[in-house]
C-alpha cells in the first residue's frame, strides 16, 4: 500500500503533510499523472457541489431512518418527555460546536477525506491510517449495509403484512440498492447529487408533514405530555448513568454532520461553501428533530412511543388514516438517499487514502471521462456487498461507534493543537477556541461515560482499531518489499485500470482565496472570526 501518488499541492496553506508520520514513505514523483491510460493531464475531480447540494449532502447523510423508525433511544434512557427535548437540543448545539471547529478546519486543510486528512496532516500518518482502517475495515461497509437493509424492510414489508420479508429477500434487495447507486456515482457527479438533492427534499417534506400534524394536534388541544406539569413526569427514576446514555443516543443520531469535509475538492468554492452549508444544515436538523419528537408526543404517550417499532409509522396510522401508506414509503425514500449519500462520500475517504499512500494506488484514480473515482466507489460496493453476508452487522456496529465518536474528539483537538504549531496558518474561518474546548469537555464526558458502562465493547472496539497497527508497518512504512510483490501488484493495478478506464487525477493548485494568502502573518488576524 505504500505505492501510489503522494505529491500533490497542499491547498490548506500549510497542512501539508503536517504530522509526517509516514515514516518516509513519501515518493518524490506520481507517475504519468493524468496520462496512464490515454487521459489528458486536465483529468481531475470536478468541482460541481454547489451550496444547495451540500446542504443535502449534510442533511441527508444525518437524517437516515432512526428519527422514523426509533427515536426512542433518547426516550427512553432520559425517563420523562421533557428531559429528552432538552436532550435533543443539547446534542443538536453540541454538534453544531463540532461542525463550526470542522468549518475552520476544511477551509484551513481544504482536502479531500475529512477528520482522517485532518488527524493524518496534525497528528501523522499512523494516526491517520488507524482513523481510516476502521472506517474502511467496518465503519461504512456496515452502516451502509444497514440502511440499505433497512430500506429492502420498508420496500417488502407490504407484500408480508402477517409475517416477516424472508431474510434472502432483504439482501437480495439491498444489494440491488447498492449496486443501483453505485452505477448512479460512477456515472456522474451531478446525477449522484441530482438523487441526493431529490431524496434529501422528500424526507424534509416527509418529516415537514409529522410536525405539521404535530401543530394540527397542538391547536386541537393535543399537548398534555408538552405541559411542564406532564412533560418532567417520569415513567422510570431519574440516572444519572441513563441519562448520559441518553446524550450518548443522541450524539449518535446526528452522525453524518462530518461528510462534507470528506468532499472539499468537489465543492464549489470551498471556501464559502463549506461552512456555509454546514451553518444551514446543523440547524435544519435540529429543528426537524426537535419538533418531530414533539409531534410524536401529541398522538402517543411515552409509553406507546416506547412499544411502537416505527414509531412514524405508528404515528401515520393515528393520525392519517387511509394515507398512513405515506410514512413507510417517506422511510424508504429516505434510506434510499441515505445510502447514496453514504457512498458518494465514504468513497472519496477511500480515494483521498489511496492518494496519500495509506491504500491500493489503484483507489486514487478517477475514469478519463466522467472523472468520477470509480474504482474506490467499487471498493466501497464489494465490502458492502461482503458485510450483507455477515449476520454480525449489528454487533460490530457496537463496537465501532465508540471508535466513531473517538476519532471526531482527536479532530477537535487537532484543531488546537494546530493553531499552536501553526499559528500564522491562513484561516479563512477562525473560530474561538472557546468552542473546540466546549466540545472537547461534552466529547470526555460522554467518551469516559461510555468506557464506563460498556467497557468490554469499548474493548472490543480498540482492539479491532489497533489490528491497523502491524497493517500501516507492514504496508505504508516498509517501503523497500520485495521486487516480486511490487511486480504483481503493479500488474493487478494496471490490469484493474485499464478496465475501468482510469488515471491518476492530475495535481492541480488549489485557486487561492479572495484576500491576502498570509493576512494572518501581517496583522495577527484572520479574515473571518466566528465567535
Amino acid at each position: 500500500m505504500s505505492e501510489g501518488p503522494r505529491k500533490r499541492s497542499s491547498s490548506g496553506g500549510g497542512g501539508g503533510e503536517g504530522g509526517g508520520g509516514d515514516g518516509g514513505a513519501q515518493s518524490e514523483a506520481q507517475p504519468d499523472v493524468g496520462k496512464d491510460a490515454g487521459g489528458g493531464s486536465d483529468v481531475a475531480l470536478k468541482k460541481q457541489i454547489g451550496l444547495v447540494s451540500a446542504c443535502g449532502i449534510i442533511v441527508g447523510n444525518i437524517i437516515g431512518s432512526g428519527i422514523f423508525v426509533s427515536p426512542k433511544g433518547v426516550l427512553e434512557n432520559a425517563s420523562s418527555v421533557g428531559v429528552a427535548l432538552i436532550v435533543w437540543v443539547t446534542t443538536g448545539v453540541i454538534t453544531a460546536i463540532g461542525a463550526l471547529c470542522y468549518a475552520e478546519l476544511g477551509v484551513t486543510i481544504p482536502k479531500s477525506g475529512g477528520d482522517y486528512s485532518y488527524v493524518k496532516d496534525i497528528f501523522g500518518g499512523l494516526a491517520g491510517f488507524l482513523r481510516l482502517w476502521i472506517a474502511v475495515l467496518v465503519i461504512y461497509p456496515t452502516n451502509q449495509a444497514v440502511i440499505a437493509l433497512t430500506f429492502a424492510n420498508y420496500v417488502l414489508q407490504p407484500l408480508f403484512p402477517s409475517c416477516l420479508p424472508p431474510e434472502s429477500g432483504l439482501s437480495l434487495l439491498a444489494a440491488v440498492c447498492l449496486l443501483l447507486l453505485t452505477w448512479v456515482n460512477c456515472h456522474s457527479v451531478r446525477w449522484a447529487t441530482y438523487v441526493q438533492d431529490v431524496f434529501t427534499a422528500g424526507k424534509l417534506l416527509a418529516l415537514g408533514l409529522i410536525i405539521i400534524l404535530g401543530l394540527v394536534q397542538i391547536c386541537k388541544g393535543h399537548y398534555h405530555w408538552l405541559e411542564p406539569a406532564h412533560a418532567f413526569e417520569t415513567f422510570r427514576e431519574y440516572n444519572v448513568g441513563l441519562i448520559a446514555l441518553s446524550f450518548l443516543q443522541g450524539s449518535f443520531a446526528y452522525g453524518g454532520w462530518n461528510f462534507l469535509n470528506y468532499v472539499t475538492e468537489e465543492l464549489v468554492d470551498p471556501y464559502r461553501n463549506l461552512p456555509r452549508a454546514i451553518f444551514i444544515s446543523i440547524p435544519v436538523v435540529t429543528f426537524v428533530y426537535v419538533f418531530a419528537n414533539v409531534a410524536y408526543v401529541t398522538a402517543m404517550s411515552p409509553q406507546e412511543l416506547l412499544a411502537s417499532n416505527a414509531v412514524a409509522v405508528t404515528f401515520g396510522e393515528k393520525l392519517l388514516g387511509v394515507m398512513s401508506w405515506i410514512m413507510p414509503i417517506s422511510v424508504a425514500l429516505s434510506t434510499f438517499g441515505g445510502v447514496n449519500g453514504s457512498l458518494f462520500t465514504s468513497s472519496r475517504l477511500f480515494f483521498a487514502g489511496a492518494r496519500e499512500g495509506h491504500l491500493p494506488r489503484l483507489l486514487a484514480m478517477i475514469h478519463v471521462s466522467r472523472c468520477t473515482p470509480i474504482p474506490a466507489l467499487l471498493f466501497t460496493l464489494i465490502s458492502t456487498l461482503l458485510m450483507l453476508c455477515t449476520s454480525d452487522i449489528y454487533t460490530l456496529i457496537n463496537y465501532v461507534g465508540f471508535i466513531n465518536y473517538l476519532f471526531y474528539g482527536v479532530t477537535v483537538a487537532g484543531q488546537i493543537v494546530l493553531r499552536i504549531k501553526e499559528p500564522d496558518m491562513y484561516r479563512p474561518i477562525k473560530v474561538s477556541l472557546f468552542w473546540p474546548v466546549i466540545y472537547l469537555l461534552f466529547w470526555a464526558f460522554l467518551l469516559v461515560f461510555s468506557l464506563y458502562s460498556e467497557p468490554i465493547v469499548c474493548g472490543i472496539g480498540l482492539a479491532i482499531m489497533m489490528t491497523g497497527v502491524p497493517v500501516y508497518f507492514l504496508g505504508v512504512y516498509w517501503e523497500n518489499k520485495p521486487q516480486c510483490f511490487d511486480n504483481t501488484m503493479g500488474k493487478i493495478t494496471h490490469l484493474c485500470q485499464k478496465f475501468c478506464m482510469v488515471v491518476y487525477p492530475a495535481v492541480e493548485e488549489s485557486p487561492e482565496p479572495s484576500g491576502p494568502q498570509h493576512k494572518d502573518k501581517e496583522d495577527g488576524k484572520s479574515s473571518q472570526t466566528a465567535a
